[in-house]
């Protein structure tokens, strides 16, 4: 099957799964709603204000079940979607970056920067509000933007930076990083559980303010990645094949350093670390509709989304009406799926 044909038979088939997820989504939580009646709420609003029977016989009124799914709901699904669409967007290119299955956004450190800067908020106290967005949030995106900006920094040897010393800078940094954040996390014992809740990976607190921080650059990066995925794909035949048909792989290079780090800031800076999703997702949008970036980004970009809420609704069903920090559920699922990729990649060397 050619690329245009797995385009057209995947890409409508994993949006059309994503929707009705997201719409299951919407009636899943500490007052469950049936399916039915969240597309009618979602539909026709208030209506004649009739009462709707939740999943487990509550009886709501419409206008309150209506809040629930129009307005306290779709900000945490939104962003479910955002974060899992932007960390699978940000493992396709780093295993076709590094040209190893292994790679993930958090290789080269952005994870631990992110954490070090939002426990550097919380331990220290600091509280403001900017541009609708809490202390918390903006120090992680910092924190994260910083380790990239050293790693590239330390990595650039006569102007090239050679993928091997990138991805060992960035397990350096990222280590030192993490020490950094284990180190105040003991000095602060008061907020050791808000700092742990947030590395665990939470949506709990999403609003509409955190959706807006992570769109655009997910928005922005699509486009780009989309630009530059067939200079991808010419890269997994080697530095030297691709500058001699003409790609400028320095500088290509750099485009998606630069656009890794952005997606995985802003995802990481209003969800906490969730990991192993850009490790899993590559992988199987790669078994659905082949190498090809053209289409595996947009087919990443979906099936990050779908792992997302599913472990989301997961995260908030498990132990109700307690919630699970969802980075709990995407490591649950990601460690035996990285074990399995450990011993295939075993029996092939042997």
């Amino acid at each position: 099957m050619n690329v245009r044909r797995r385009a057209a038979v995947w890409l409508p088939l994993l949006l059309s799964i994503l929707i009705l997820l997201g719409v299951v989504s919407l009636g899943t939580g500490p007052v469950p709603i049936p399916a039915g009646d969240v597309v009618d709420l979602l539909i026709h609003g208030e209506g004649e204000l009739e009462t709707v029977t939740s999943a487990d016989g509550q009886v709501l009124d419409r206008r309150a079940a209506m809040v629930i799914v129009r307005n306290l709901r779709p900000p945490r699904i939104l962003l479910a979607v955002l974060v899992g669409a932007s960390l699978a967007l940000s493992g396709a290119v780093m295993q076709g970056f590094f040209q190893n299955p292994m790679a993930d956004p958090y290789i080269i450190g952005i994870s631990s920067g992110a954490a070090l800067g939002a426990t550097l908020a919380l331990t220290m106290s600091v509280s403001f509000w900017f541009a609708g967005l809490h202390a918390t949030s903006l120090f992680a995106f910092v924190g994260a933007l910083s380790v990239t900006l050293i790693v590239y920094t330390v990595s650039l040897r006569a102007g090239r930076v050679p993928a091997t010393l990138l991805l060992l800078t960035g397990v350096a940094v990222g280590s030192m990083a993490a020490a950094a954040t284990s180190f105040i996390m003991l000095s602060g014992d008061d907020t050791l559980h808000s700092v742990l809740y947030w590395i665990l990976g939470s949506f709990s607190a999403g609003r509409w303010e955190h959706v807006h921080m992570v769109w655009p650059s997910l928005l922005v990066t699509a486009l780009v990645l989309q630009v530059y995925a067939r200079d991808l794909n010419v890269l997994l035949q080697g530095e030297e094949n691709a500058q001699y048909l003409g790609v400028d792989v320095e500088r290509l290079k750099r485009i998606f350093l630069v656009l890794t780090a952005l997606l995985t800031a802003a995802a990481v800076s209003v969800s906490g670390i969730i990991g192993f999703v850009g490790l899993i997702v590559p992988h199987m949008m790669r078994l659905l509709v082949g190498p090809d970036h053209r289409v595996l980004f947009p087919a990443s970009l979906l099936g990050g989304a779908i792992l997302m809420v599913s472990a989301d609704m997961l995260a908030r069903t498990l132990l109700a009406p307690a919630e699970v920090p969802v980075g709990i559920v995407t490591a649950l699922l990601g460690c035996p799926f990285f074990l399995y990729l450990l011993s295939r990649r075993r029996e092939l060397a042997l």
